[in-house]
């Protein structure tokens, strides 16, 4: 009896140096990262794996089960509420600082501009997701065939 052979899934050589290159660069960013203040870094990092994984987590999955139970027989719906509410939380997260107005001027001494708009703009970008997701819902809602009771006969 014949052991199989197994092989590694290797890319070609393009995808091989730009894969080694990723993580040159990662190295080297990290590196830098780490160079100042690496307990500083360290630690918000655990401190935002436990924020996410003990707060966020449960949260987020509590409101998509809500949503599911909420939508019934019409589940495949979801997604066009879910996506643009997970893009639309993800900018939040990211940009949260600023759209809260809590480093406003530290933001307007280091870059010269005003962040006042941050909060107009996530709110209009989020509005730009929920539209885009609403038109696609519709053009697909209309685009499927329409079931029909069958014929009395």
């Amino acid at each position: 009896m014949r052991r199989p052979r197994f092989a590694l899934p290797l890319g070609s050589p393009l995808q091989i140096l730009l894969l080694a290159c990723s993580f040159a660069l990662a190295a080297y960013a990290g590196v830098q990262l780490l160079a100042g203040d690496w307990f500083g870094v360290a630690l918000w990092f655990v401190g935002a794996a436990l924020l996410h994984d003990l707060v966020l987590l449960p949260l987020y999955a509590a409101a998509d089960r809500a949503l599911v139970l909420a939508a019934g027989p019409r589940r495949r719906w979801v997604g066009y509420v879910r996506v643009p509410a997970a893009l639309s939380l993800l900018l939040l997260l990211v940009w949260f600082p600023l759209i809260s107005g809590q480093v406003t001027a530290r933001y307007a001494s280091a870059t010269g501009l005003s962040a006042d708009r941050f909060l107009s703009r996530w709110l209009l970008l989020t509005a730009v997701l929920f539209g885009g997701s609403a038109v696609l819902f519709v053009l697909r809602v209309r685009r499927a065939p329409r079931q029909r009771p069958p014929a009395v006969d």
